[in-house]
């Protein structure tokens, strides 16, 4: 099985809502950065693809028709590369929405005060499995935070001239027929038309709004697929 569609969007940009979308259209299974949560194992093949470019992508995406969010967003060239034939989505939304958003989500993820730092300790301490997590959760803040937007993620202005720059350079890098600029907000009709599919009855699933956020997150890292 060969991705078929690329998600190039930040996370935060309606990516969780794309997933359940793409999936209730046919393009069984998404991966998105619930999967490695769940499947923390799999770290190695993003780390490899870091560090070289390329990774074992037959084995990491088996059963995957689609993939969208972190961790695969920051090489949606090099996905694009192995996948020729593959579409990209662009997710977008207000760049006010959106810092507000990744803010107090993905930016806040983790233990906040001593009490909670002690908590997550004991925890480590007692579980193998929490502790792969917690290696995926501090590669996608070093990729998104550190890389992406070089540690000056609270200079609002620079965050927006990142996120900006990001959106200009997805539509010089991918072909304008095979690319999709997507606002969830505008439902179900263009993303439809652009991957020729029938519009399903159902509204369009918005999915995975920041008051979801922390109880989605507990539920990953228990190793729990959570929809909301």
């Amino acid at each position: 099985m060969s991705i078929k569609i690329i998600g190039a969007g930040f996370p935060r940009t309606g990516t969780n809502t794309l997933k359940a979308s793409l999936e209730k259209l046919g393009f069984s299974k998404t991966y998105h950065m619930k999967e490695l949560l769940v499947e923390p194992d799999n770290l190695h093949y993003w780390l490899t693809l870091e560090e070289t470019g390329t990774t074992d992508w037959d084995t990491l995406y088996d059963g995957y028709q689609a993939t969208v969010d972190f961790p695969a967003y920051p090489w949606y060239k090099e996905h694009l590369d192995k996948y020729p034939d593959a579409r990209v989505i662009l997710t977008v939304r207000p760049f006010e929405k959106w810092y507000s958003s990744i803010g107090s989500t993905i930016w806040t993820a983790g233990p906040q005060t001593p009490g909670q730092k002690i908590m997550m300790l004991i925890k480590l301490l007692l579980s193998p499995r929490l502790r792969k997590v917690i290696k995926c959760v501090k590669f996608a803040k070093r990729m998104i935070f550190q890389v992406e937007l070089q540690g000056k993620f609270e200079d609002k202005a620079f965050a927006e001239k990142v996120f900006n720059e990001h959106i200009e350079k997805v539509k010089a890098t991918v072909p304008a027929d095979k690319l999709l600029i997507y606002d969830v907000r505008d439902g179900w009709a263009p993303l439809c038309e652009f991957l020729n599919v029938p519009v399903p009855t159902e509204p369009l699933p918005h999915l995975n709004k920041k008051e979801n956020f922390r109880t989605m997150l507990k539920g990953l890292m228990k190793g729990q697929m959570v929809g909301g």
